[in-house]
């Protein structure tokens, strides 16, 4: 559980969620691939060369994007977010949609390749972001908490030199 009163998910049940959510995909993943192999088998076999092997690794690419980006752009969490307590929203508390989602699962491409190093800044920063969630402009909260009000939105709402915010 979070300490009373912060409403962002920190680094171990991020971790678990994601952890969860990429055994879910290899498991879809390996059951879709031994189903080709045991067609193929029965066909008569083939042979893969370099381009089927590029394609294969381009399709389990795609198949692991498409799992976070339809599950984030339409309910705002993964089934191991939904395990886990945990939802992604943007600023204003709503699921990323699909821009901001692609946005997203690229950067956690980007966060995992050096050593999982992205996600160090879950550990200092005070929305408890990674790489992605600041790529994004998204924030992981725990599910039932609402976000509290964006800094950065609130700063960009006042009209210079004034203490008010701007009519709307």
């Amino acid at each position: 559980m979070s300490e009373p009163g912060v409403p962002y998910a920190g680094i171990a049940t991020r971790a678990v969620a994601l952890a969860v959510d990429m055994a879910i995909v290899q498991v879809v993943i390996f059951a879709a691939g031994a189903v080709l192999t045991l067609t193929a088998s029965l066909i008569g076999g083939f042979d893969l060369g370099t381009v089927t092997k590029v394609l294969a690794a381009a399709a389990w690419a795609a198949a692991i994007a498409g799992y976070f980006v339809t599950f984030w752009a339409t309910v705002g969490q993964t089934p191991g977010m939904r395990m886990m307590d945990l939802r992604v929203c943007t600023a204003g508390g709503v699921p990323p949609g699909v821009g901001r989602s692609i946005v997203r699962v690229v950067g956690l491409a980007l966060a995992i390749i050096p050593l999982f190093a992205g996600f160090l800044p879950v550990l200092v920063d005070d929305r408890r972001r990674g790489l992605h969630d600041f790529l994004a402009s998204t924030v992981v909260l725990h599910a039932a908490s609402e976000p509290p009000p964006d800094p950065d939105l609130a700063r960009s709402a006042l009209p210079a030199g004034t203490g008010r915010r701007a009519p709307a």
